[in-house]
């Protein structure tokens, strides 16, 4: 039969998976997620879609993140109208975390809109609005984990347990009948395991193809326990407080924010850490915790875990924007959680925007930051950044705790994939930056995977499957060069720039010594020459 696999997503970058599966009779899409980033690549959220909606049959959903749902409404908005197949769970998290994108984005284009405004530029669209998001929801139908599911004439599919959040699968598609079926396995995204309320990641063995997410595919994390991870949480937040004033945490609303909370709880009560104030500002997270309330059930014990962060006198949830106003207020010691969790929209860069400047200030990072987001350019000891348009000195200490992470490691998804063999088709690397999906496949081949039939696909290339045999096909119109999904954009760039050109200023032993570094930099700007000037590092 023919079959096509197009990625137009997360090919090269760990944002916006979506996959599109074509046969005879039939064309899906696996995930439909946002990109996030530089804004190079997050432009592409707002142009068309690079296929024709109308032809699409069925979305099936690995999960509610937003790097792999958070487009569904923009589809739908194009035309789409068939089914959208998820979990209950993430179609749960999705009804909450759809309408909070939604929300973000009407607010954000309001501000930007009054700003280009007053600078002569065009007025701008939201990718969708709240309304668009919760009319979404109508297209979801529920799946249970194990059921094998009709898709279309000739297209089946099952979902299987990922381990990466409430309701997240790995996704096994079997298209054809007889000699000539093949079956190809999702992973999404791939959880590390040891997690009360998640079962570990699983799937079937002997698949043709195999779609493997990358994201920490160069990097091996050390496996904590609760007792561990809430030790070094403790740690941080005793340094947090011996530094004089609040302690910042960006947060995933969806998981991170709940455990987060839970630790804090934990070790506030036993006297490890400071007793504070702690205060959620994250309407999404709020609600998210309502999911986790009803549904986060301790897999062993029948147990919820979550069931303190109800009640908890210490700890406020805020919802409206005028109870994350009033922060401004307070001084001194207290923690606030904020998202989003890479920095790059949401309440936290109103908080980094009057907090940065501070030294007495922690933000304390404890997730996954992509290439050219807030929260990426911080980890990497930037001391000028900027947030909507505007220009802020870093002076906070800037702290990493990576024991909270929700993706497997290298060694997990290395673990993973053998497990899945005998796999006779082609291993995809998808969802990865360019070190991490050269790593895993280095990995890959040492544990007995055939280099020849390990592939890393480039932004909207696509591929005529067999059982076997794969032919990759040319991109015929390239929204992205090859290797610069992952790159820093100008915008970044020019932050960055102006940062170290601030420092030097202040370096400077007197007036005289700074005019002649401006003067020198203003001959160099003269004397730029465009067409050679030296590409930006991946």
């Amino acid at each position: 039969m023919g079959l096509n696999l197009t990625f137009h997503g997360a090919a090269e970058c760990v944002t916006g998976f979506c996959a599109r599966l074509s046969g005879d009779g039939f064309e899906i899409l696996v995930d439909c997620g946002l990109f996030q980033g530089p804004k190079t690549l997050k432009a592409l959220n707002y142009e068309p879609f690079p296929f024709d909606v109308s032809s699409i049959d069925a979305v099936l959903l690995t999960h509610a993140h937003i790097d792999h749902s958070g487009l569904l409404p923009k589809l739908m908005r194009a035309g789409y109208r068939g089914p959208i197949y998820a979990t209950a769970a993430a179609r749960d998290l999705c009804s909450v975390m759809l309408a909070d994108a939604g929300g973000i984005q009407e607010s954000e284009v309001r501000s930007l809109n009054w700003r280009n405004q007053h600078r002569g530029r065009p007025l701008v669209e939201p990718i969708y609005t709240e309304r668009d998001a919760r009319k979404v929801m109508d297209q979801f139908v529920k799946v249970k984990i194990g059921d094998v599911v009709d898709i279309a004439p000739g297209l089946q599919a099952r979902y299987w347990s990922a381990g990466h959040m409430l309701g997240a699968a790995s996704i096994e598609v079997m298209a054809g009948e007889g000699d000539e079926r093949v079956r190809l396995l999702f992973s999404g995204d791939l959880g590390a395991g040891a997690q009360d309320y998640l079962p570990e990641p699983t799937g079937p063995q002997g698949v043709d193809h195999l779609i493997l997410e990358s994201t920490y595919g160069d990097r091996e994390r050390q496996r904590v326990n609760t007792a561990e991870r809430r030790r070094q949480l403790a740690e941080e937040l005793r340094q947090a407080h011996a530094a004089g004033g609040p302690l910042l945490m960006p947060t995933f609303a969806v998981g991170r924010a709940q455990e987060l909370l839970l630790d804090i709880l934990a070790v506030m009560e036993s006297g490890d850490a400071p007793m504070g104030e702690i205060f959620l500002d994250s309407p999404l997270a709020i609600e998210a915790t309502d999911v986790f309330l009803e549904r986060g059930w301790n897999r062993d014990s029948q147990v919820n875990p979550f069931t303190p962060l109800r009640g908890a006198s210490h700890l406020h949830y805020l919802m409206k924007p005028a109870d994350s106003d009033r922060l401004e207020r307070l001084r001194d010691w207290h923690i606030i959680l904020a998202g989003s969790g890479m920095c790059d929209a949401g309440r936290i860069r109103g908080h980094l925007k009057r907090l940065l400047w501070r030294r007495e200030v922690t933000v304390l990072i404890t997730g996954y930051q992509a290439v050219g987001t807030l929260g990426r350019l911080l980890v990497e000891g930037k001391t000028q950044v900027r947030i909507q348009g505007e220009d802020y000195r870093v002076k906070a200490r800037i702290c990493v705790l990576d024991v909270y992470s929700a993706h497997a490691d290298a060694n997990g998804l290395v673990q993973w994939a053998r497990e899945r063999r005998p796999v006779d088709g082609q291993v995809f690397l998808a969802h990865g930056e360019p070190n991490a999906l050269k790593g895993l496949s280095e990995r890959l081949a040492a544990a007995g995977f055939d280099p020849a039939r390990i592939t890393i696909p480039v932004l909207d290339q696509s591929f005529e499957l067999g059982r076997s045999a794969v032919r990759p096909l040319e991109v015929e119109t390239p929204r992205l060069a090859a290797g610069r999904a992952a790159t820093l954009d100008w915008h970044n760039a020019r932050a960055d720039l102006l940062g170290r050109l601030n420092d030097r200023l202040e370096e400077a032993p007197d007036d005289a010594s700074r005019l002649r570094l401006l003067l020198a930099l203003e001959r160099a700007l003269k004397e730029a020459d465009w067409e050679h000037a030296p590409e930006a590092a991946a």
